[in-house]
């Protein structure tokens, strides 16, 4: 599942570095952190991956 917008991207990658030990989980905040706790390695790695070129900064709500 790609991500819906670039923060989306971003959090995913920060989830996805403490997840992996390359940070420590503390530092997460917000979404990232709550994405850590609840998504596998490989959901994160999906909405990490996401090219951002075409994404909006924030989604909008509709």
């Amino acid at each position: 599942m790609p991500a819906k917008s670039k923060a989306q991207q971003k959090a995913a990658g920060a989830a996805l570095a403490a997840k992996r030990g390359d940070m420590k989980k503390s530092e997460l905040k917000g979404a990232s952190r709550e994405m850590e706790k609840s998504m596998t390695e490989g959901e994160l790695e999906d909405l990490a991956e996401t090219k951002h070129k075409k994404l909006p900064e924030r989604k909008t709500s509709k």
